[in-house]
């Protein structure tokens, strides 16, 4: 009823939204697909984050744009439509999925993407030097037991300097 009223708008199977008109193209605004997805989330009872692809791109160590938007789940492989749009959400393993909720989780999505032998360029790593907060540094520090070997020498490498007060 809400939905023909034209209060809520249906934009999956089980998904709704409040339907919002968009300030510069006057007309309704496409749906929120990271809102859509923490929905899927909480209904399915499921964590979900960005694959490896996105989270680089976030990062600017890639200018690749996925063509569909993929998630990894702990959750079961499927795809989901969201407003007309095909997301992909795939199954990941605990070591992966441990990283849910970290502030480091884009940052070991996109090691995890880019592999051991782009990881460990000068060049990503001064990147990465550069742009992540020292919270994000000190959370990769924190949890590298459950990083792969291969990143263990980057993550040292990006470690924040601890000023030492005398």
């Amino acid at each position: 009823r809400l939905v023909a009223a034209g209060q809520l708008r249906r934009v999956g199977r089980g998904l709704y939204d409040m339907p919002r008109i968009s300030g510069v193209l006057k007309r309704p605004a496409p749906a929120s697909i990271d809102a859509a997805i923490a929905a899927v989330a909480r209904r399915d009872n499921v964590r979900i984050m960005p694959d490896g692809l996105v989270a680089a791109n976030q990062l600017g160590l890639t200018n690749a744009v996925p063509a569909k938007a993929s998630y990894v789940t702990d959750g079961a492989t499927k795809t989901v439509k969201i407003d007309g749009r095909t997301i992909r959400l795939r199954h990941a393993g605990p070591s992966v999925m441990h990283w849910t909720g970290k502030p480091a989780a884009p940052v070991v999505q996109a090691m995890r993407w880019l592999g051991p032998r782009v990881i460990a360029d000068a060049q990503v790593v001064a990147v990465l030097k550069r742009r992540l907060p020292d919270a994000v540094k000190r959370d990769l520090v924190r949890h590298s037991r459950y990083l792969p070997g291969w990143a263990a020498p980057v993550v040292r490498s990006l470690a924040p300097v601890q000023n030492s007060a005398a």
